[in-house]
């Protein structure tokens, strides 16, 4: 029998979380309302739980009711938390991660793993790095579900520090503060151009001589696009073309519609099939080093901490230790 998802498990769930007199939470209500508010609408919260929209409606509201304080401000746009709302999204946090864990810890006590991971990563991340490792980790972990999202490093430290996320991978001078922290890869950022392009025949160049082209780069919510906009100290940086993937990308830029930024791993696999030119930026930030980031790695769920292992056996060995 195929096994549920962790939010489908959930779904079963009768038990219910007491929060003061004749106040009561079930699990659904909790996941429900995370997913809501992470989401920021309604309808996306309520696909996420497996529930429908009139149900979430009415959930969210009984809980109001029962706390006696509004959680959510409700817009054509969509919803956003309250002071209170905040507070109590936190307080779910942590009863969900602390059930994460009562699942994890009682692997070796049952025929299937049941679990939910999420992963905040930057895109180096993923398009290079965790493709792999996660196929192999989720073919001996059939029972767990992983979430993998794309974000800027510093957005995804504080979604660690916050409990948004299990799993941080983040790439660059971070303040990590407070967290476990394990060395994973390094990367560089480097320039392709076209074959004839201005700076094709550069051994190196710095990243503002590029800021004088025409750029074709990732869609504007690309983790890298939202980097590559804090070196430009003012000045335009002159996006021609956003497109959806690397492919598209490289195949704009070997037609010479622009320049554009990337990381070194993904060049050099697409230098092969494209006809472009892939010059290293001499800029010391474009060098990063990416790193695993937890809250607390003792605390983390037995799953959880198997995929941590995986990664890091997968790290360059000449720079971690742990």
């Amino acid at each position: 029998m195929k096994p549920k998802s962790s939010n489908q498990a959930v779904s079963t769930q009768t038990t219910q979380f007491h929060a003061g007199m004749d106040t009561y939470f079930d699990l659904v209500d909790l996941r429900l309302f995370a997913n809501i508010a992470e989401t920021e609408c309604l309808t996306r919260g309520a696909e996420h739980s497996y529930v429908s929209v009139p149900a979430a409606s009415v959930r969210i509201k009984h809980i109001e009711e029962r706390l006696g304080v509004k959680l959510l401000f409700r817009s054509h746009q969509g919803v956003s938390l309250t002071p209170a709302g905040e507070l109590f999204l936190h307080h779910c946090r942590l009863l969900l991660r602390q059930l994460e864990h009562l699942w994890g810890d009682m692997q070796g006590y049952a025929k299937w793993v049941k679990g939910h991971l999420r992963i905040f990563a930057n895109t180096t991340a993923i398009s290079e790095f965790l493709p792999s490792v996660l196929s192999e980790y989720l073919s001996t972990h059939p029972g767990v579900n992983v979430d993998l999202r794309e974000h800027l490093s510093p957005y995804i430290v504080d979604a660690v520090r916050e409990g948004a996320t299990d799993i941080g991978i983040a790439a660059g001078n971070i303040n990590t503060e407070g967290l476990e922290t394990f060395s994973y890869k390094r990367d560089r950022l480097v320039l392709v151009t076209p074959l004839v392009h201005p700076l094709s025949q550069h051994q190196s160049t710095p990243f503002d001589a590029s800021l004088d082209f025409d750029y074709v780069s990732l869609a504007q919510a690309s983790a890298i696009n939202g980097f590559l906009a804090l070196p430009t100290e003012g000045r335009p940086f002159r996006v021609r073309l956003q497109v959806s993937n690397f492919e598209v990308l490289f195949r704009m830029v070997e037609r010479n519609v622009g320049v554009s930024v990337i990381p070194e791993s993904v060049a050099r696999r697409y230098v092969k099939t494209n006809a472009i030119r892939i010059i290293p930026l001499s800029d010391d930030w474009a060098e990063r080093d990416l790193q695993i980031c937890v809250r607390d790695f003792k605390l983390l769920p037995a799953f959880a901490r198997e995929l941590i292992d995986l990664l890091v056996s997968d790290r360059i060995p000449d720079r971690i230790s742990r």
